[in-house]
C-alpha cells in the first residue's frame, strides 16, 4: 500500500516533529509512507471563512499532489474532515466536472491517523512505549465530523507504560476553532480556560490530542498558568518506543 502523509499547515510551520512521527510510525508498521512535496494547505481556512471561490485552486492543487496514492493519512481530524466534506462543495461550485471527479476519488481515501491505524491496518497495539500519566482531548472535527469514536483511546490504552486518565468534560470544545479564536477571542478564551481547568483536575503529566491546533490553544493556557502539564500529539506518543532517548514534547 502506497500512502501519502498530509502533514497539514500548522504541523509544517510549528510542529514538524509530528509529521516525522507519522512517517516513522507508519514505516515501523510496514507501510510505504511518503511525503508528496507538492502539497500545500487543505483549503479549510478559506472555506470556513466563506472564500469558496478562492479555495478552488487550492483544492485543485491538493488533487494533483495526492493523485496516485492508495491512501492519504493526516495527523488532523480537522484537515481530514475538510478533504472528505468540504472539497466536494468547492469542486462542485467550481463547475469543473473533472475536479469534482478527482475530489470524489480522494475523499474516501483520506483518513485521520487513528482511523487508518484501527480501520485500515487493523491494529491498536503499535509497539509504543510512553511512561507518563496522560489525558486525552477528543477534538471537535474528529469527534463530530469524522466520528472517530474511541479509536484514539484504544490506541493509547495499548501503549506500554502509559497511564490513561479520563478528562472531565472531554466532549466539550476547547474554543480554538481556527478563525473563531480571532473573531470571538473572549468566548474562545473562556472555553479554553474551562478545558485547561479540567486538564489540571486529572493530575496528568501530558495532554494528548489528535490536532495540534487544539493543543496549541489549550497548551498555551496551561503554560501561562505554569501547570507543568506538557502537550503531545497522538502521533508523537504512538511513535515513541522504549529505545527513544529524546522525550516527545
Amino acid at each position: 500500500m502506497k500512502v501519502a502523509v498530509l502533514v497539514t499547515c500548522i504541523n509544517d510551520a510549528m510542529f514538524p516533529d509530528t509529521g516525522r512521527a507519522v512517517v516513522r510510525l507508519l514505516r515501523r508498521l510496514g507501510v510505504d509512507a511518503g511525503f508528496p512535496p507538492g502539497q500545500t494547505c487543505c483549503a479549510q481556512p478559506m472555506v470556513n471563512t466563506g472564500y469558496l471561490d478562492e479555495a478552488v485552486p487550492v483544492v485543485r492543487g491538493f488533487a494533483e499532489a495526492f493523485a496516485g496514492y492508495d491512501a492519504i493519512v493526516t495527523p488532523s481530524g480537522s484537515c481530514a474532515g475538510s478533504v472528505r466534506h468540504q472539497h466536494g462543495i468547492v469542486a462542485r461550485r467550481s463547475g469543473d466536472p473533472r475536479l469534482a471527479e478527482r475530489v470524489a476519488e480522494l475523499g474516501p481515501k483520506t483518513y485521520e491517523l487513528s482511523e487508518f491505524l484501527v480501520d485500515v491496518l487493523g491494529v491498536t497495539d503499535v509497539g509504543a512505549y510512553y511512561p507518563h500519566r496522560v489525558t486525552y482531548h477528543p477534538t471537535c472535527h474528529s469527534l463530530r465530523m469524522l466520528g472517530v469514536g474511541d479509536r484514539p483511546l484504544r490506541l493509547l490504552r495499548a501503549v506500554r507504560g502509559l497511564e490513561l486518565v479520563d478528562l472531565p468534560g472531554a466532549n466539550e470544545c476547547c474554543g480554538f476553532g481556527g478563525t473563531f479564536a480571532l473573531k470571538n477571542a473572549e468566548t474562545s478564551t473562556a472555553m479554553g480556560a474551562d478545558k485547561a481547568r479540567h486538564v489540571r483536575e486529572t493530575g496528568a503529566e501530558v495532554l494528548v490530542a489528535g490536532d495540534n491546533s487544539c493543543l496549541l490553544h489549550i497548551g498555551g493556557m496551561l503554560s501561562r498558568q505554569r501547570t507543568g502539564v506538557r502537550i503531545a500529539h497522538l502521533a508523537d506518543v504512538l511513535a515513541s518506543t522504549e529505545g527513544d532517548t529524546k522525550e516527545m514534547k
